[in-house]
């Protein structure tokens, strides 16, 4: 169960004090098959996207609009961060006892198989739960920030990880006028928004006209999500035997 774990944690490929080595940059490149809408070239390292280069083509007019991260800057993904800090914990609780350490009761190893698969599942729930954000929070993010030239104010992006793919979505907004703000209605928080819905931001009223989404596999989150898979299925196969045996030296027939 520790080498599963520790294989999980290796493939987030991060720097911990100690081995000082940085991780590797990997490009992806974000599409959607049938349309080029919206293409991007992403650069990953370990849990930072340090590069994006975004192509938007505006369906009214066909413009072309290009951005790309200030080389000053970096977008922390949150998720992967939080999903290594928790199967790293998963390790410690694992490890953190002598070589020659004997457990002394079922009960004992049942609390630390819970201790544990709480730490896996947190890990895997990281990776396959996306925030859900309203549009306001979008907007205000760090992340509108971050690109030169900076984003027309109609524009708005959001990166997350969903499973084992790297998402980035783009919405064109449209401002409302205060003569068709009679059926306002704010959208709340969702991991994507339709086209269609609504919110405030400033002193202004806005719409979503168009959403582009484009995705790209992470291999390696991949195989971090199997070995979290796996991890708790064993965690969960040990619990069945010591209850087998707990029931059964329970059981005095006479």
């Amino acid at each position: 169960l520790s080498s599963l774990g520790q294989e999980a944690s290796h493939r987030f490929a991060l720097p911990t004090s100690g081995t000082g080595g940085a991780a590797k940059q990997e490009n992806f490149v974000l599409s959607t098959s049938g349309t080029d809408q919206v293409k991007g070239v992403m650069t990953l390292q370990g849990d930072a996207l340090c590069q994006a280069d975004v192509n938007l083509k505006m369906p009214r007019n066909n413009q072309l609009l290009h951005f790309a991260f200030r080389e000053d800057k970096q977008w922390k993904l949150q998720q992967i961060q939080d999903a290594r800090n928790h199967v790293n914990q998963a390790i410690y609780l694992l490890m953190n006892r002598d070589v020659n350490y004997q457990f002394k009761t079922g009960l004992e190893v049942l609390k630390l198989m819970d201790a544990v698969m709480l730490q896996l599942s947190r890990a895997r729930n990281r990776l396959t739960t996306p925030a859900t954000l309203t549009l306001p929070e979008i907007a205000s993010s760090g992340l509108t920030k971050m690109f030169t030239p900076a984003l027309p104010p109609d524009i708005l992006v959001n990166f997350y990880i969903n499973l084992n793919k790297l998402c980035l979505t783009v919405y064109q907004l449209h401002i409302l006028q205060p003569s068709t703000t009679k059926n306002f209605k704010p959208a709340g928080g969702s991991v994507l928004h339709n086209p269609g819905a609504m919110f405030e931001f400033g002193s202004q009223r806005y719409e979503v006209s168009h959403v582009h989404k484009v995705e790209c596999v992470v291999p390696w989150l991949n195989d971090a999500l199997v070995f979290f898979t796996v991890s708790l299925q064993l965690c969960q196969q040990l619990k069945d035997k010591i209850s087998v045996f707990s029931s059964y030296w329970n059981y005095r027939p006479y």
